[in-house]
């Protein structure tokens, strides 16, 4: 299992994460109001590197990926391309959850006491 919290990222990928940090959706951003000053002790970071990929958000400790789904991820060759990086991040020893804009939009209560549960 790799160590390292970016999993081998190469410089363009943290360029990438960069440029996703200053255009996040605003479900992101909603959710990020929340995740930045961290929850129950653990830290979070947004549009993080990891290997070929990019997390929309990630706690070490935790060993947990957060991902937001817009309407893009309703495509079949998203889902697939989705699967398959979760499969990989999964294969890294991370645990990766999906919420949809929607569920951030209507209950950010119910995104946060999710999360809340996997990481106690």
């Amino acid at each position: 299992m790799k160590q390292n919290m970016f999993f081998g990222a190469i410089p363009v990928i943290f360029e990438n994460a960069r440029e996703l940090r200053k255009n996040m959706t605003e479900a992101e951003k909603i959710l990020w109001g929340y995740l930045k000053t961290g929850i129950k002790g653990f830290k979070f970071r947004r549009q993080h590197p990891m290997g070929l990929y990019i997390a929309d958000f990630y706690c070490h400790k935790a060993r947990l990926v957060i991902e937001v789904d817009g309407s893009v991820h309703q495509s079949e060759i998203v889902k697939q391309n989705d699967e398959i990086r979760q499969r990989q991040m999964e294969e890294d020893g991370l645990r990766v959850i999906r919420f949809t804009n929607g569920e951030i939009f209507s209950d950010i209560t119910a995104v946060l006491k999710r999360i809340e549960s996997i990481i106690e």
